[in-house]
C-alpha cells in the first residue's frame, strides 16, 4: 500500500506537522522557537572546545544565565 502523501512515508509522525507548513510558516515558527530558547537563558555562544589548539583555559568562563556572578550570599542567624 502506497502512502497518499510523500512526507508520510519518510517522516516520523511528530515531524509531519512541520512538513505540512509552508516555508514562510516554518521560518516564523523557527524564529519563535529561537526567541523562546534565548528567553529561558539559552546562549548562541559555542561550547568551549578543549581539544582545539586555540583553546585558552585562562579565558573567562561563560556568563551565568541570570546575568549574576554565580555566587550567592548565605545568611546566618544569631550566632
Amino acid at each position: 500500500m502506497e502512502a497518499s502523501n510523500p512526507e508520510e512515508s519518510v517522516a516520523e509522525p511528530e515531524w509531519q506537522d512541520w512538513y505540512g507548513l509552508t516555508p514562510l510558516e516554518r521560518w516564523a515558527e523557527a524564529d519563535r522557537l529561537w526567541a523562546h530558547y534565548l528567553a529561558i537563558g539559552g546562549s548562541l555562544d559555542p561550547e568551549p572546545d578543549t581539544q582545539s589548539p586555540f583553546f585558552d583555559p585562562d579565558s573567562p568562563g561563560p556568563v551565568p544565565a541570570d546575568g549574576g556572578t554565580g555566587m550567592h550570599c548565605l545568611r546566618r542567624s544569631g550566632v
